[in-house]
């Protein structure tokens, strides 16, 4: 039996949704949230990194390129971003293939484990719109 297209497509658009957990911190004005202080995006290797507030890795640089994360941020399971003004865009690998996500001031995402984040662009544009 075939799935019709537009269904199919449906479907891995509710998958993704479903893969990624958005989360808001309380307003951080200059100050930290699960260990991330301000102003750095943090990355947490582990679900117990998050559980400990232990950030593995965190960067702060506002840069016009992507850095590739290195051993203890790339493939995160949590990414926080405590800055108050400044975006951030992500670069992840879903199955070998490359995609690209933007995080809102003082928001964290939550990565599944068949997506492995690659690379970070910190952004003074302060909403992804």
């Amino acid at each position: 039996m075939r799935i019709p297209l537009l269904k199919r497509t449906f479907a891995m658009a509710v998958a993704m949704v479903a893969g990624t957990a958005v989360f808001t911190a309380t307003p951080a004005y200059a100050s930290s949230y699960k260990g991330c202080v301000y102003p750095r995006v943090c990355f947490y290797l582990t679900d117990a990194d998050w559980a400990a507030s232990s950030p593995t890795a965190a960067y702060q640089d506002v840069t016009d390129v992507f850095q590739n994360l290195g051993s203890k941020s790339r493939g995160a399971k949590h990414v926080m971003n405590t800055r108050n003004d400044d975006r951030v865009i992500l670069r992840y690998l879903r199955y070998g293939e490359t995609y690209y996500e933007c995080l809102e001031p003082n928001t964290g995402r939550s990565y599944p484990s068949y997506l492995t984040v690659t690379g970070i662009m910190i952004q003074t544009a302060s909403s992804c719109n």
